[in-house]
């Protein structure tokens, strides 16, 4: 039961959670709500309702309650070939109102203004991206590797079926060492879905969607790497037949490893996977060994520190630390796999004195980030025990799908004591008595700050009252939080 790779999709009305396990043990968790479920990506046959000259732009009815904002930097090179080839772009002659057209959005409604598009349409897949109304081959330049980028190219170059295929392709980051069968499988699954966008829009009669990105459950499908995959298990039955469909159509090598789950568990606690998302959620990470991580993620970086914590070893503090660390490459990978950390990450391993053993650490890291399919880059162990790393920000970490600020914090993660609340208090009475003529004051506030300054600062409150000449009286409210206070005159 546990030698294996699963996926379990779990639904709901309202949100889809998919849990990539691998050895019993959950890697990755992917949430999507329903509500929140953006617009990027998908593509419209629209109408030009008004093409602004002065903007060099049109605005295009979609069939949402806003037009979409069209730029001449977005129209597609075969309109333009077609129409103005020799002319510098200028948009009233290349759309006029009234005129059909394929749109893609690139950025979703805010506020007031409707979304953004182009004519410009791409589709991707696991491995490609498909553009038809281009003509190139393209590998992606994130691929290190100037042999394994060529070696790409010639294997896209090899699909019989490419010659016949109009528009162009760029090979993704992921497919770095993909094979033949998997390319030439992405590729015809891009044409597959290319002409039934074709055939929708042909048969279009108004502004409306004609290829909506897919849902989560079906994106999971598209998007796994199906050769580690025995199982793909579902606990919805209706959503078992879309995704047997999808897969019969698409993804045929998935269809077998498919399964509707019928427990009477649930899906997620197969395999503690509740418990799991909770943990992820909470800075300390514990190790077997006694040692723990702290993760902090914040706008600019992640960082994360590791501590031998209760973990003394059975030699001596040397190889205490060099278990620790070692131990900490396996949870650091495996953490920035399930809570999905991108962008600027900082390593602060326990320090080292033994080169070998930085060597050593450094080996089980890399291999172990070796398993992640998001593009990692990771530098050597700096003199002050750092590694400095990056991984690529596919989707909004787990925290930030899951979680919103603290109300009371603002999301510092720390909150004033009660005796700077108190001086604050203070501080607001005296400029309050400086501007209006109350006859006494009375503050509100937390529980906390009110019992430590009636007991610790009764001192203060007097020397004020007296200074003041006027009473002030105290409330306690136990829905304040303790940063929180009101003064009110009377």
């Amino acid at each position: 039961m546990n030698n294996e790779e699963k996926v379990l999709v779990n639904i709901t009305p309202n949100e889809t959670r998919v849990a990539w396990v691998e050895n019993g043990v959950l890697q990755e968790v992917w949430v999507e709500r329903s509500k929140k479920r953006g617009l990027v990506g998908n593509i419209y046959w629209g109408k030009v309702e008004r093409v602004l000259p002065g903007m060099q732009a049109a605005f295009i009815d979609i069939g949402l309650s806003r037009a979409a904002f069209l730029h001449v930097s977005d129209l597609s090179q075969e309109l333009i070939q077609k129409k103005s080839p020799d002319t510098p772009e200028d948009i009233a002659k290349l759309l006029h109102e009234g005129q059909k057209i394929m749109v893609q959005v690139v950025k979703d409604p805010l506020g007031s203004k409707g979304a953004r598009v182009t004519m410009q349409v791409s589709i991707p897949s696991r491995l490609l991206v498909y553009m038809p109304s281009e003509k190139t081959l393209g590998v992606s330049q994130k691929i290190d590797l100037v042999e394994e980028r060529d070696r790409l190219r010639e294997l896209m170059k090899q699909i019989p079926e490419a010659k016949e295929i109009e528009g162009g392709f760029i090979v993704r980051t992921v497919a770095e060492g993909a094979e033949f069968h998997e390319l030439r499988a992405d590729m015809l699954y891009l044409q597959r879905l290319w002409q039934s966008i074709i055939e929708k829009a042909r048969l279009a009669v108004k502004p409306q969607i004609i290829y909506e990105d897919l849902p989560l459950y079906l994106r999971i499908l598209r998007d796994i790497p199906n050769a580690g995959i025995e199982k793909v298990r579902v606990d919805s039955a209706e959503t078992y037949q879309k995704m047997l469909s999808f897969a019969k159509m698409y993804v045929l090598e998935v269809t077998d490893k498919l399964g509707h789950y019928q427990g009477e568990r649930p899906i997620f606690d197969l395999y503690n996977i509740e418990d799991e998302i909770q943990a992820a959620l909470e800075k300390r990470v514990s190790l077997k060994s006694g040692g723990y991580l702290i993760i902090d993620q914040t706008e600019a970086m992640t960082t994360i520190d590791v501590n031998t914590g209760g973990f003394v070893g059975h030699k001596n503090l040397e190889e205490t630390i060099y278990r620790t660390n070692l131990e900490a490459t396996q949870a650091i990978a495996r953490q920035l796999r399930l809570r999905n950390l991108g962008g600027i990450i900082i390593l602060d391993l326990i320090d080292m004195e033994d080169d070998e053993h930085k060597t050593h650490v450094y080996d089980a890291l890399t291999k172990a980030l070796a398993k992640d399919r998001v593009k990692t880059s990771i530098s050597e162990i700096s003199r002050l025990g750092l590694i400095e790393m990056t991984r690529k920000r596919t989707r909004e970490s787990l925290e930030r799908t899951l979680c919103e600020p603290c109300p009371v914090c603002n999301g510092r993660g720390v909150v004033k004591t009660g005796e700077t609340v108190a001086y604050e208090i203070f501080r607001e009475i005296t400029r309050m008595d400086k501007s209006f003529d109350a006859e006494r004051y009375r503050v509100i506030a937390a529980e906390s700050v009110v019992a430590k300054i009636m007991d610790e600062e009764s001192d203060s409150v007097a020397s004020l009252e007296a200074f003041l000449k006027k009473p002030i009286s105290f409330q306690a409210e136990s829905c304040y939080p303790a940063e929180f206070f009101d003064v009110v005159m009377m």
